[in-house]
């Protein structure tokens, strides 16, 4: 361990000089789900305060024009923590909630790295990256896994909160089973004689409005069917302390040494179950409440680092998966309490689209030993977390790893007012556009105008698009035929990155 630290250490002298004789920056990424960029006050936000994110942007810096690289989770996800786009992989979609591990271990991953380079690595939330090999018991062990990718601890929600199984998996097992009422789970047909959302709706605490009507859990309906597992089933409205407490542990454990955590909220996706304490507090109904549920919880991982003394040197990244949606498949009352909010801001589409709003996300990043408090238009893409942070531990990426990683430190936590030359976004659909500074390029491919159950705008046309953000920034106005040239070289950057 003693000559790991040394070489880490060495690292980070030749990137930032200053920190030789410093301990390596511990590093937390909170992940929102589904949160857009109009659904914090500091992006312009006026019907709901967000002040511990507001906070975070205060005293770090926030980033106008940063990307997940999907607008859907899994492919984010995967992205993130691997540093590859995830329309090369045919397999990289929305999983099912008994999908096998996506990640092959042996991958170099951010946690795989900064394991490597002395770091205590640890995951607690929404995970929907696979688990098992295809051949998963959830009543025995849960592998391969987080820890087989990297990360010494997890503490999951093994897929979303509305998809079976319901239930927490820390390390390789089912928190609290009891096994004389062993789990099943199938996507396929109805197993045991669990009620369904369908056929009793009469159960539910509020109704699904498409999909979700499979196996009632705490009163919601699910997609999937689930039997067994009752004492180990957790309670959606007790969600967001539960992953909290073991967000805040893993940093109290591990204050000692470097860390990186990965903390991937339930919120804001759906079911929208909030906590009693913040149940019709925000004026805006059930999403409402859970932006400032999700609020609270960065609040708490603030308050813990600042506790234990470890705010200076902790760089705090927060971002989200994909941009907004409000109806996602339950009539939650979202919808008709908007009350005038926009959770893109001003920014075209949302969740599952090839607009903006798809991919164009809310980051933040806080590090007070280094980072100055300022707003950046650099253009960012989570795509480079992975060669950003070997950069700053000092440990070069193996030949081969992260594809798609480049890195952006210099832009992060530096003084590249830049970032990317261009970044690929993809859609639901595996649409992909390619967005420089100024200019957004949509490939023409067919499909409906609008996804019927989230009435959102998807960006499908048969002709080619072009926007220009600089001076329309929510994509009004197609000007493909005006600029044969900007469409020839952005059509050339996407063919480049498909072939890279």
């Amino acid at each position: 361990m003693k000559s790991t630290l040394a070489s880490l250490l060495l690292g980070l002298a030749v990137v930032f000089p200053s920190l030789a004789a410093e301990r390596a920056p511990n590093i937390v990424i909170i992940y929102a789900d589904d949160l857009g960029y109009g659904d914090i006050s500091c992006n312009g936000a006026t019907k709901i305060k967000t002040p511990n994110i507001d906070r975070l942007a205060r005293e770090g810096r926030r980033f106008t024009d940063a990307h997940a690289t999907s607008a859907t989770c899994t492919p984010s996800r995967f992205a993130l923590l691997t540093g590859v786009y995830p329309w090369r992989r045919s397999d990289a979609k929305i999983l099912p909630g008994n999908a096998p591990l996506l990640i092959a271990p042996g991958t170099v991953t951010v946690p795989a790295l900064l394991q490597k380079a002395g770091y205590a690595t640890g995951v607690v939330g929404k995970w929907h990256l696979g688990l098992g090999d295809g051949k998963l018991d959830w009543n025995s062990d849960i592998k391969p896994g987080p820890l087989e990718i990297g990360f010494n601890y997890a503490f999951l929600v093994p897929a979303t909160g509305d998809r079976v199984p319901c239930v927490y998996v820390e390390n390789h097992r089912v928190v609290a089973l009891d096994p004389r009422d062993p789990i099943a789970v199938s996507y396929g047909k109805p197993i045991g004689n669990e009620p369904t959302g369908k056929d009793h709706p009469e159960l539910l605490k509020y109704k699904f409005s498409h999909g979700h009507d499979m196996t009632i859990v705490n009163g919601i309906s699910r997609i999937g069917y689930m039997s067994g597992g009752k004492t180990a089933r957790w309670v959606d409205e007790d969600m967001a302390d539960v992953l909290t407490k073991h967000a805040t542990g893993f940093i109290e454990q591990h204050r000692a040494q470097p860390f990186f955590l990965y903390f991937a909220t339930q919120d804001i996706h759906v079911p929208r179950m909030p906590h009693s304490r913040f149940e019709g507090k925000s004026g805006l109904g059930r999403r409402g409440d859970v932006i400032l549920q999700f609020d609270w919880c960065v609040g708490e991982v603030l308050a813990t680092l600042d506790r234990l003394g470890l705010a200076e040197n902790t760089l705090v990244i927060l971002s989200s998966d994909n941009g907004p949606v409000v109806d996602d498949g339950y009539h939650d009352g979202s919808v008709e309490n908007l009350n005038g909010h926009t959770p893109a801001g001003a920014l075209r589409g949302g969740k599952y689209s090839a607009f903006e709003a798809g991919t164009r996300v809310p980051l933040i990043l806080r590090w007070p030993a280094r980072v100055q408090p300022s707003v950046s238009s650099a253009l960012i893409s989570q795509l480079d977390f992975l060669a950003s942070f070997a950069a700053m531990v000092g440990r070069p990426l193996p030949a081969g790893a992260g594809r798609d990683s480049r890195d952006a430190s210099a832009a992060l936590v530096g003084n590249d007012a830049k970032g990317r030359d261009y970044v690929v976004e993809q859609a639901v659909n595996d649409r992909l556009g390619v967005r420089t500074a100024g200019w957004k390029y949509i490939e023409p491919g067919p499909g409906p105008a609008k996804n019927n159950f989230t009435n959102t705008e998807l960006g499908n046309s048969p002709a080619p698009q072009l926007y220009d953000l600089k001076q329309d920034i929510g994509e009004t106005k197609n000007v493909a035929g005006a600029h044969p040239g900007k469409i020839g070289e952005l059509k050339a950057l996407l063919a480049q990155a498909k072939g890279a």
